[in-house]
């Protein structure tokens, strides 16, 4: 098992899940693994939080955060892994098989990073947009003639790799000095960053209106891609915040 210390820096959100049993099946299979930290976003019943599936985690259910959108939901983590299956879809970033994400996983969580793993809706599963705040994309291994899962299954597959993985993941992973640690931004300060690039775009004129939704999510990609430290990203924020400056004063 991973040390306590770390399963309560890994989290587990819902985006839009349909049925309340299948978030309590989520929230057992969490329990059965020794997580703690679940999300709902935007939950399709206001009652998911009676689900009689949570056998053994109605605690968890109680607990749990709920959020209006995902960007919210993710904030505060520096490592955001979507699930999915390509079958559908063409991926827009690093596509990882589960099997290998513990030792990415593993190595934030030891770098004091916080980790979400993300799960779509039933019916669908993550869209275009929910992949945007994405650092990667893990993929879960299933028979072409049915890929997708039950939502309740694919927490229960995810979180046991993750720990079946973790010890080797831990051993194979070498010691990193304290001192030499860079904390990885938060999805919250990317996020706050592709703002303030978006609206010195739109100053600059480089951002036509019929433009703007397709550059905010190439740009929330592109930021996820660069893998930036908090340092870098408070100095681009300092440096778009004075293009911005400037451009507003010559355009007055």
């Amino acid at each position: 098992m991973l040390p306590e210390s770390q399963r309560g820096s890994l989290g587990v959100v819902l985006v839009s899940p349909r049925n309340p049993l299948n978030i309590g099946a989520a929230a057992r299979a969490m329990a059965n693994f020794g997580f703690q930290r679940l999300s709902v976003v935007a939950p399709f019943e206001p009652t998911w939080r009676e689900a009689r599936s949570a056998v053994g985690a109605p605690e968890l259910l109680v607990n749990a955060l709920e959020s209006a959108t995902l960007a919210e939901a993710v904030a505060g983590c520096t490592l955001v892994v979507g699930t999915g299956t390509l079958t559908y879809r063409k991926a827009e970033q690093r596509v990882v098989a589960l099997p290998d994400l513990a030792p990415l996983v593993t190595r934030e969580l030891a770098c004091g990073g916080r980790v979400a793993l993300v799960f779509g809706p039933e019916k669908h599963g993550l869209t275009r947009e929910d992949l945007s705040y994405c650092h990667l994309l893990v993929e879960i291994p299933t028979d072409p003639q049915q890929p997708s899962m039950n939502l309740g299954q694919a927490v229960a597959v995810c979180l046991y790799e993750l720990i079946r993985s973790s010890d080797s993941a831990s051993e194979s992973t070498p010691a990193t000095p304290a001192s030499s640690i860079t904390s990885a931004a938060s999805s919250g300060r990317l996020d706050l960053l592709a703002g303030v690039i978006e609206e010195a775009m739109q100053a600059a004129g480089y951002s036509p209106r019929g433009m703007q939704e397709a550059n905010r999510h190439d740009l929330r990609l592109l930021l996820r891609r660069l893998s930036l430290s908090t340092h870098d990203t408070r100095r681009i924020l300092g440096l778009f915040r004075r293009i911005l400056w400037r451009l507003n004063r010559l355009g007055h």
